[in-house]
C-alpha cells in the first residue's frame, strides 16, 4: 500500500513506551510510513529488539531505555535522539501503570505509583522534548485513557492520573500553539493483543463481553491507534490542538460497558 497523505518519509518521531502493546503498534505504523522511529522504554532489551523490529521494516531507527519517574534519564535520552536524527517532528508519549484496587484497599505508594508513570511522567517526558521539538510543525500526542473523564471503581489512582494527563495535553495546547506546535491526547478503547486486555478479560467468555459492550461490536487493534496517530501528525490535522479524541468504537458512549462494576467485582472476591 502506498503511503499517500501519510507519508511520513524524512520526519523523526519518539515513541515513550514503544516497545509493546499499543505503544509498540504506534512505532509501527509510523515505521511503514518512512518515518525515523525512536523508542523509550525501562528494558534495554525490549529497546532493542523493537529496534531490529522498525530497522526490518526498512527506516531508521533508535532507542533509548529509562523511566519515565526519572527526568534526569529521560532528558538525556531526548537529547541523545536529536543528536542522532536531528529536530523532533512527532512525539508519543504512552507509558502507563495499572493495577485494580478499590479506594479503601488502596495504599498510598500504590496511588503514587500510578501517578508517578502516568502523570509525572508525561510531565518528564514533555519538558524533555520541549528543546527538540520542530517549531513550527511539531506534533505531540499523549495516549489517555477513558478513565480521564468516565470514574470507575477500583481505578482512583488511574482517573487522577489520566484526568491529569489530559489537562496536561490541555495546557501545553495553550503554551505551545504559539510555537506552532500542536499537542493532542488519544484515547484507546479495549485494544486486542495488550496486557493490559489480556489481564482484564483472561477467559474467552469475558472477551467476549468487552467486545459486545463495543457499540461496533470488537475490539480494537494497535493499528487503530496507530491510525488515529498518523492522522493527528498529518498536515491533515494542521488545526487540531488540545484535542482529547476516544478511538473507542463507541465505547465510551456506552460508560465503557460496565467496566467499572467489572473492575469493582474482582477486588471484592
Amino acid at each position: 500500500m502506498g503511503r499517500g497523505m501519510f507519508d511520513f518519509s524524512g520526519k523523526t518521531v519518539l515513541v515513550v513506551g514503544g516497545t509493546s502493546g499499543i505503544n509498540r503498534g504506534v512505532a509501527e505504523s509510523f515505521a511503514t510510513r518512512g518515518a525515523r522511529v525512536a523508542v523509550a522504554s525501562r528494558s534495554q532489551d525490549k529497546v532493542s529488539d523493537t529496534v531490529r523490529a522498525m530497522e526490518l521494516l526498512g527506516v531508521e531507527s533508535a532507542g533509548f531505555a529509562a523511566d519515565v519517574r526519572d527526568a534526569a534519564a529521560i532528558e538525556c535520552g531526548v537529547a541523545g535522539i536529536h543528536d542522532r536524527f536531528g529536530a523532533l517532528d512527532v512525539v508519543v508519549s504512552g507509558a502507563a501503570g495499572n493495577f485494580p484496587a478499590l479506594a479503601k484497599d488502596l495504599s498510598a505508594n500504590g496511588f503514587k505509583a500510578v501517578m508517578d508513570i502516568d502523570l509525572l511522567g508525561t510531565f518528564h517526558v514533555m519538558k524533555a522534548i520541549l528543546p527538540y521539538l520542530r517549531k513550527p510543525g511539531a506534533s505531540v500526542i499523549n495516549i489517555s485513557a477513558p478513565q480521564a473523564f468516565i470514574p470507575m471503581q477500583a481505578q482512583i489512582h488511574v482517573c487522577a492520573a489520566k484526568a491529569g494527563v489530559d489537562m496536561v495535553t490541555r495546557t501545553l495546547a495553550l503554551e505551545w500553539g504559539r510555537e506552532g506546535v500542536r499537542v493532542n491526547s488519544v484515547v484507546p478503547g479495549p485494544i486486542d493483543g495488550t496486557e493490559g486486555m489480556a489481564r482484564l478479560a483472561p477467559t474467552e467468555s469475558l472477551r467476549e463481553q468487552v467486545a459486545q459492550s463495543v457499540p461496533l461490536g470488537r475490539f480494537g487493534t494497535p493499528a487503530d491507534i496507530g491510525n488515529a496517530c498518523l492522522f493527528l501528525a498529518s498536515d491533515l490535522a494542521a488545526f487540531i490542538n488540545g484535542a482529547v479524541i476516544p478511538v473507542d468504537g463507541g465505547w465510551a458512549q456506552n460508560s465503557c460497558g460496565g467496566m467499572s462494576d467489572y473492575l469493582g467485582s474482582l477486588t471484592r472476591q
